[in-house]
């Protein structure tokens, strides 16, 4: 989500009297390859770009490609093979697959060019699907879409009834089992990338003593969305956070009430002051918040689920489950920053289903794989469903 957002911003700073621009998208991957499908940069024809589609192989051509499409207003498709050992795009590089880019023109007159769409997606809370048709003899064409909105409803460019019908099953279908899916209709003559959409973590930071002040820097490099709330107004300026996106007064009680929970939101309690955070846990746990980091000793968050106990609060296995503490991966951090780089490492795991441990030690491909379509895809622990839910 963050590279979207960092093209939005710089779509919005281009001077469209003056210059053209292109979004070159990943649709398709086969074997190895540095960026994974959905990752995006957009071009200007001066030849500024921001994101990225690759390690630096495809960059250069795609900018020579995407001035071909700025001048037609027809969106292509780019095929690169780096798996030739000779290959100019490849060798030395560390490519070694086959990586299909759609290149859009963006014409921002259109109210609803490639960019604006992408846009409608940043304030989703939920996660969403876009199927984007990269391969075509026939109608519909390259580049038209479908996608899920912020209400459940399909929206989009195709127009075949039965296509879109089927289409749109797909979509819930993708959206349930949360991995991306190439799927091909019109016996073989069309193909489609079903992306995942996933909204951007929401941190919600509960105590806004010094150390909480790298959580949140860090946590902004990463692109999340970040809160800090505290019930002590002198923690709680502004200017202590400025790169906070919200600085919130919140008494312990009006937790549930003031602090909106979503479903990427992920909690930590780092105030230094057990009462509080006890409170405040108590309160989290009759929510669907996917994380909730403690900061402190083991023996700390131990009488915490003492004292749970003997107030009659029985935690489920999911509870335990999302309940961290000692907070953060165990990289030997003592430092405030090295503390708020386990805290965001450990988050960012949790997220993508991930143990954190050394790469160099992991058998299975770095990327999580659907094996029949070669697609990398993310799981995120969500089950709301199944969460119990018990009022405080």
């Amino acid at each position: 989500m963050k590279e979207i957002k960092n093209i939005i911003t710089e779509y919005h700073k281009i001077d469209f009297d003056k210059k053209k621009a292109a979004l070159a998208t990943v649709v398709k991957v086969r074997g190895s390859s540095y960026r994974s499908p959905g990752a995006r940069m957009l071009i200007t024809n001066d030849g500024r770009w921001i994101g990225s589609i690759s390690g630096g192989c495809l960059e250069g051509d795609a900018l020579r490609r995407a001035r071909e499409v700025m001048n037609t207003g027809k969106p292509q498709v780019i095929t690169y093979d780096t798996t030739a050992e000779g290959d100019s795009l490849g060798i030395g590089l560390g490519c070694n697959g086959i990586i299909d880019v759609l290149i859009q023109a963006i014409d921002e007159s259109e109210i609803d060019n490639p960019v604006r769409r992408l846009e409608s997606f940043v304030n989703y809370d939920n996660l969403s699907v876009i199927a984007t048709v990269f391969r075509t003899e026939e109608v519909p064409g390259i580049a038209e879409q479908l996608w899920i909105d912020s209400d459940q409803k399909v929206q989009g460019d195709i127009v075949d009834e039965a296509l879109r019908e089927q289409m749109s099953k797909d979509l819930f279908l993708v959206q349930q089992n949360r991995k991306p899916e190439i799927k091909i209709y019109q016996e073989g003559r069309l193909e489609v990338f079903f992306e995942i959409v996933e909204p951007c973590i929401d941190l919600l930071i509960f105590g806004a003593g010094f150390d909480a002040r790298p959580v949140v820097d860090l946590a902004k490099v990463m692109g999340w969305d970040v809160t800090v709330t505290d019930e002590c107004i002198a923690h709680i300026a502004p200017a202590r956070f400025p790169l906070a996106d919200n600085v919130k007064l919140c008494k312990r009680e009006h937790v549930k009430e003031e602090i909106k929970i979503k479903p990427y939101s992920a909690a930590v309690l780092m105030s230094h002051n057990y009462e509080y955070d006890f409170q405040v846990l108590k309160r989290l746990l009759s929510t669907d918040v996917n994380y909730i980091g403690i900061l402190g000793p083991r023996k700390r968050v131990d009488q915490m689920f003492e004292a749970l106990d003997s107030e009659g609060i029985q935690l489920t296995s999911e509870d335990k489950h999302r309940i961290h503490s000692p907070v953060g991966l165990d990289i030997g951090a003592e430092t405030p920053e090295e503390i708020a780089l386990s805290i965001v490492t450990e988050i960012q795991a949790k997220f993508t289903n991930r143990s954190g441990g050394f790469l160099k030690y992991r058998n299975a491909p770095i990327h999580h794989r659907d094996g029949k379509e070669d697609q990398v895809f993310k799981q995120v622990f969500i089950n709301q469903a199944e969460r119990n839910k018990r009022s405080i």
